[in-house]
């Protein structure tokens, strides 16, 4: 069995305005999950050749909003190695965020990315 702790995957997206669900442009809960599921799949892709499944979540954090045009990294890191199994720990940034009070199409790039979600999974290969 080979030891993937560390190996990490990172995914970033800009969130199209079509993407917003509740007022204010922000965007559900499940958007930065399901980010989580394509990370997961290429980490496992990456460590052992194989799409994998996600079997479960240990722990969900939702911290801050996400945005329709918002700029995120979805983050994946292995940090339990089983013979099967890989425990995983996720994170959803903010890394560049609209700024409509300068303009239709203005945004910025964070001094510091906003922290939104966070979570522990895990994954199952064959």
């Amino acid at each position: 069995m080979t030891d993937h702790n560390g190996t990490t995957v990172t995914h970033r997206r800009y969130i199209p305005y079509g993407h917003a669900h509740y007022g204010g442009n922000l965007v559900d809960g499940a958007y930065g999950l399901g980010l989580f599921g394509d990370v997961a799949t290429e980490l496992c892709i990456l460590t052992d050749g194989d799409e994998g499944l996600f079997a479960s979540y240990a722990d969900v954090q939702f911290k801050a909003p996400v945005k329709a045009g918002d700029v995120v990294e979805a983050t994946a890191t292995v940090v339990r190695t089983g013979r099967r199994s890989r425990t995983v720990e996720f994170t959803l940034m903010v890394v560049c965020r609209a700024d409509p009070e300068r303009g239709d199409s203005a945004a910025v790039v964070l001094d510091v990315p906003i922290i939104a979600t966070t979570a522990t999974g895990t994954v199952v290969v064959p």
